[in-house]
């Protein structure tokens, strides 16, 4: 789910067809570019390190085909497929690609394709709030003492465990609020708010670093400072969910 911008990697093996799609994705600020690849071993090297929210991918390659390097990932991040054949169409939505793209592309297809993500991150903001879960953007009233806060949630760092109560993390702030960390992780999307160990929860946009630590744990640091363990049970999800 993409909260702000919509992080695109583009695979392809000619450097014009790269240029130009960079050219019509200019009229679309939403998207940001962070990375090209020239064939499926780059291709996977730049997911793998990137991390984007969307491909637009090329078929045929010269060491493996689009399809095959979507064979290679663990987590496939949306797709739309571009390519200058139209046999491969019915294949490519088998693999449950958001659109397919001919060559030369046209900008009100390329448009059209837009609109459709536009639609998929609506219809997935709306699954999560019909679960109660609340969005990156969502504000949370914070109480403590005589001081209050409205806060949105992408800038909690870090939920810490006081037996009903727990500790919020946000800028130099840390109150109290009456409710548990069960309680919270309930409230919680799943894909921002990690569930650490007993004690903490934290958000993956702010981990500063990632080291091993004792037993097969692992020891996050906070851009806060703040230094969190993750247990040995729980860092077995924390590297399936970051692809580490």
């Amino acid at each position: 789910m993409i909260s702000h911008f919509t992080r695109a990697l583009i695979i392809d093996d000619e450097r014009l067809a790269r240029n130009e799609l960079r050219r019509l994705l200019k009229e679309f600020p939403e998207i940001q570019v962070v990375g090209e690849a020239a064939n499926a071993q780059e291709g996977l090297e730049q997911i793998e390190s990137l991390e984007p929210d969307l491909l637009f991918l090329d078929i045929q390659m010269p060491d493996k085909t689009g399809f095959e390097l979507l064979e290679m990932l663990d987590r496939v991040p949306t797709v739309i497929f571009t390519t200058a054949y139209d046999e491969y169409a019915l294949k490519a939505f088998e693999f449950n690609a958001l659109d397919y793209l001919m060559k030369p592309i046209e900008p009100r297809r390329l448009a059209d394709a837009l609109q459709k993500l536009r639609q998929q991150e609506q219809k997935e903001k709306q699954q999560l709030l019909g679960r109660g879960v609340l969005s990156e953007n969502d504000q949370v009233f914070v109480k403590d003492g005589e001081r209050c806060w409205f806060v949105k949630l992408h800038e909690i760092r870090l939920f810490e465990s006081a037996g009903n109560y727990a500790r919020v993390y946000f800028g130099n702030n840390k109150p109290l609020i009456l409710k548990s960390l069960n309680a919270l992780e309930e409230r919680l999307d799943p894909r921002v708010f990690f569930r650490a160990n007993r004690k903490h929860i934290v958000n993956l946009r702010h981990i500063e670093k990632i080291d091993p630590y004792f037993n097969g744990g692992l020891l996050l640091e906070m851009r806060g400072g703040e230094r969190i363990e993750v247990s040995r049970r729980q860092a077995v999800k924390f590297k399936e969910m970051m692809s580490l």
